[in-house]
């Protein structure tokens, strides 16, 4: 990122959902209401068509025009890294170019999912040409082992990648192994950023230096990670376990109704901002399903 000082996230990026219509278009109608209200609830950025969005399941010409209207009712509020990851690397280099020419804060991409890298090498062969195409905008590697299958030791590509793709500054971490995000945060005296992936983990990843995250929930109850965060920073680790607590329940509740991406959706209707269904494979939330979904949300104080 030649001539461009690059500063760290420090606190919440929110991993958006994709609305839809009720025909199952995108329906971008929503995002300047959606974009306000995160303003409002103070997250510092947000992660665009990742698994929240619901990526491998929108179109290269759907990510194009989700892409352009989030930079657009974003108003320079919050930063917006934008997922260009795909399994055809010919469509990753085209969102990454469009990304950085419409003024993305940073691109992401994770590995791909059908035919996979056998090993470091191959994962970095993949990912430069997209990072290159988009060489002045920060590239985030986006590890999800439990999604991809790919399962490559991070700590070593971040070490063999950092001369390849100069704008390499660091990693989406979604995966449950601390020690491996400690050696990773701790790589070279402390030079990737490594942002947590997993929500209801945050206060484990704070305790190893974690400075922001990446996470679904944080679109619906971010005040929690918010005063979570503050507590830590302040050292009442009893209100942080207390708060960290408060969010495994919610995201338990969310599991229940098919996940992250189909349950959050259903919340965030509850919460005035309609993004409509998932797309199959995912079924629809019916009627009953909300009031039941009301119902468990009343019984942690959300609603």
């Amino acid at each position: 990122m030649e001539g461009k000082t690059y500063k760290r996230i420090k606190g919440l990026v929110a991993a958006t959902f994709t609305p839809f219509d009720n025909e199952g278009k995108v329906n971008i109608g929503i995002i300047p209401k959606y974009a306000d209200y995160l303003a409002k609830e103070k997250v510092q950025g947000i992660f665009i068509c990742g698994t929240s969005g619901e990526s491998l399941s929108l179109s290269t010409t759907e990510r194009v025009i989700l892409a352009e209207a989030w930079l657009k009712a974003a108003k320079k509020r919050f930063r917006v890294i934008i997922h260009v990851g795909s399994n055809n690397q010919a469509e990753a280099i085209e969102l990454a170019k469009h990304a950085s020419k419409i003024g993305a804060d940073g691109i992401a991409m994770m590995a791909p999912t059908f035919f996979k890298p056998c090993n470091i090498d191959d994962l970095i062969t993949f990912f430069k040409p997209v990072a290159t195409s988009a060489s002045n905008t920060p590239f985030y590697y986006y590890n999800m082992p439990s999604a991809t299958g790919v399962s490559l030791s991070v700590k070593e590509f971040l070490r063999k990648a950092k001369t390849i793709i100069p704008n390499l500054v660091g990693v989406k971490f979604t995966s449950n192994s601390f020690m491996e995000m400690a050696e990773c945060i701790n790589l070279e005296e402390h030079r990737f950023e490594v942002l947590n992936g997993y929500d209801e983990n945050l206060i484990c990843a704070l305790a190893l230096g974690v400075e922001g995250g990446v996470g679904s929930t944080y679109n619906y109850i971010p005040s929690i990670y918010n005063h979570l965060i503050e507590a830590f920073k302040q050292g009442d680790l009893e209100k942080a376990r207390i708060l960290q607590m408060r969010s495994i329940d919610i995201v338990n509740i969310i599991i229940r109704h098919g996940g992250g991406t189909r349950g959050g959706k259903a919340i965030m209707h509850l919460l005035g901002i309609d993004c409509g269904n998932c797309r199959p494979p995912f079924s629809p939330i019916t009627e009953s399903e909300y009031t039941v979904l009301k119902e468990e949300l009343k019984q942690v104080n959300l609603l």
